[in-house]
């Protein structure tokens, strides 16, 4: 097998936001160590999604109105599959449940902390905020788990990197926003006034804290080298969770959240699907075995929207 050179580098996709390209550099880094190859043999290809046009992106519009995740991918995955590159890596929280024709995603780099983070300048923690404070999220999980569980509280839309939040916040847009944890770490930003927010208190998005990697399903040299770098229990805990979600019909228009754990041999499931207001919520938890944890996480999401019913579903 001819492995890349810096003469005939592998390229590697990705959107060009300062925590997407960590994630490259991560994914350049594990491969370079686990091949004894220069960095050099890894190109990064910034690629310019339709979701970073700001002239089309209306950046106070929810995402479900404007496109949704595929926003964020189609670009990537069209000069994945026409040659131009030859990885693309990703937020896997941010994926469509399907990949097109021709496209492979299963490789996972170790995750990191799944946990959303508290973010204020003035307050450590939702119930420090009083009443009416308006929250920033353009996220409709986080959104319905807030009204949820504090009604009082005004939620508006919220979106932008790290660095916009911050400004936003700073000017008195919000009081408060979220965050994903795993984010500020991957970008080592131990500056942003941030508290992470126990899973029993808003458990995360599917596949939260993860990084996938995708590539062609007939690129056998690049199967080979993902699969070395592949991290199994990642794996195995998103296969519950994405099961989970595709059974769910899971899209930018429905608040779910889900999280697998590995206690020993069997895997836990945690599953929320919320209406958009926080009026009400349905959840379940269930263990199986690890091998198993695809269809149970099938099971159960259909079993939750048997309990639902359709009119829980009146806004879709």
């Amino acid at each position: 097998m001819t492995y890349p050179t810096p003469a005939e580098p592998l390229k590697i996709g990705t959107r060009g936001s300062p925590l997407a390209l960590a994630q490259a550099y991560e994914t350049r880094s594990r491969l370079s160590k686990a091949f004894d190859l220069s960095e050099e043999a890894f190109e990064i290809v910034v690629i310019k999604t339709t979701g970073d046009d700001r002239t089309l992106i209306d950046a106070d519009k929810p995402l479900k109105e404007i496109g949704g995740k595929g926003l964020f991918t189609k670009e990537i995955e069209e000069d994945l599959l026409s040659g131009k590159i030859d990885i693309a890596v990703h937020s896997m929280k941010d994926m469509p449940v399907a990949q097109p024709e021709g496209l492979v995603l299963d490789t996972y780099l170790p995750r990191e902390d799944v946990r959303d983070a508290f973010v204020s300048l003035n307050c450590s923690g939702l119930a420090d905020l009083p009443d009416g404070a308006e929250v920033g999220s353009s996220s409709l999980r986080r959104r319905a788990q807030l009204l949820h569980r504090f009604p009082h509280l005004k939620v508006i839309e919220f979106r932008g990197n790290v660095q916009t939040r911050m400004k936003k916040l700073g000017d008195g847009v919000a009081e408060a926003t979220f965050l994903a944890q795993a984010g500020l770490n991957r970008l080592g930003m131990n500056d942003v006034p941030a508290t992470p927010i126990e899973i029993d208190d808003m458990l995360p998005a599917v596949a939260q804290g993860a990084i996938g990697i995708e590539r062609r399903g007939d690129d056998n040299r690049t199967a080979h080298m993902l699969a070395a770098i592949h991290d199994i229990p990642t794996g195995q805990r998103l296969a519950a969770e994405r099961a989970f979600l595709a059974a769910l019909d899971g899209s930018c228009e429905t608040p779910i959240a889900g999280l697998a754990v590995l206690e020993g041999d069997q895997l836990r499931l945690r599953g929320e699907v919320l209406r958009p207001d926080g009026s009400e919520v349905i959840s379940d938890e269930r263990v199986c075995s690890i091998d198993d944890g695809a269809a149970l996480g099938e099971a159960m999401a259909k079993d939750m929207l048997a309990k639902a019913g359709p009119d829980f579903f009146s806004w879709r």
